[in-house]
C-alpha cells in the first residue's frame, strides 16, 4: 500500500490503470486516460481527481507524465457518442487508451463496473477504483486535467456558456445559455436536453 492507502500493483506485471471523464456533460468528447505506473519512480499524492484541487491536479498530472512507464490519453467523439451512446462510446475510448500505450500492460484495471470488450490484455472493473488503486488514481488525474483544458479553450471560444465553470455539466448556467444562444456543433445531440432544444428551435 502506498501512503495514500491506494493499492500500487499487481505482483510484478505491469499494471494499467484505466479511468474515463466526460460521460455526463452535455458537449465534448469522453475522454480516458490509461497509465502505467513506474515502482521506481513513485508519486505522492494520487487520489480520486475530483478530490484534489484544480491546482495540485496539474501539477500531478506533469509528474505522471513525467515519471509514469506509459502514459495515453484517448478519446470518443461527439458523433461516435451521439451514435453509439455515451457507455459504448466510453467503453470504446477506454480501449483505444489501452492499445495505445507504448508499453503493454499485462492486465488493465478500469474504474467502474464494465470491461470493455476487445482489450489485448486480462482486465478487472473495480468500483470506485480511483479511490482505491493508485493507477486508476492517477488515470482520473490525467483524463481530468485534459479535458478541463479543453474545457477552458471551449470557454476562450465562446464565454457565454460558462464552460470554464461547469465543464459542460447540464447546470442552470449551461441550460439557459442553451435556451439563448442555441446548439454549439460540439453538444452532444442525443442527450435530452440538446435534443429539446433543437426541437424547439
Amino acid at each position: 500500500m502506498t501512503k495514500a492507502g491506494l493499492e500500487f500493483s499487481i505482483g510484478a506485471r505491469r499494471v494499467a490503470g484505466v479511468d474515463e471523464v466526460g460521460r455526463g456533460p452535455l458537449l465534448g468528447d469522453v475522454v480516458v486516460a490509461a497509465v502505467i505506473l513506474d515502482p521506481k519512480r513513485p508519486i505522492t499524492g494520487l487520489q480520486d481527481s475530483k478530490k484534489l484541487s484544480e491546482q495540485r491536479r496539474t501539477a500531478l498530472a506533469l509528474e505522471i507524465h513525467a515519471k509514469a512507464l506509459a502514459v495515453c490519453i484517448a478519446r470518443a467523439s461527439v458523433a461516435e457518442i451521439d451514435a453509439l451512446n455515451i457507455l459504448q462510446a466510453t467503453l470504446l475510448a477506454m480501449r483505444r487508451a489501452v492499445e495505445g500505450l507504448i508499453v503493454q500492460p499485462d492486465f488493465c484495471q478500469i474504474d467502474g463496473n464494465r470491461i470493455p470488450p476487445g482489450l489485448p490484455c486480462p482486465a478487472e472493473a473495480v468500483i470506485k477504483g480511483d479511490g482505491k488503486i493508485a493507477a486508476i488514481a492517477a488515470a482520473s488525474i490525467v483524463a481530468k486535467v485534459q479535458r478541463d483544458s479543453e474545457m477552458h479553450a471551449l470557454h476562450q471560444r465562446h464565454p457565454e456558456y460558462g464552460f470554464d465553470r461547469h465543464k459542460g455539466y447540464g447546470t442552470k448556467q449551461h441550460l439557459a445559455a442553451l435556451l439563448t444562444f442555441g446548439v454549439l456543433a460540439e453538444h452532444r445531440r442525443s442527450f435530452a436536453p440538446v435534443k429539446a432544444c433543437l426541437a424547439n428551435q
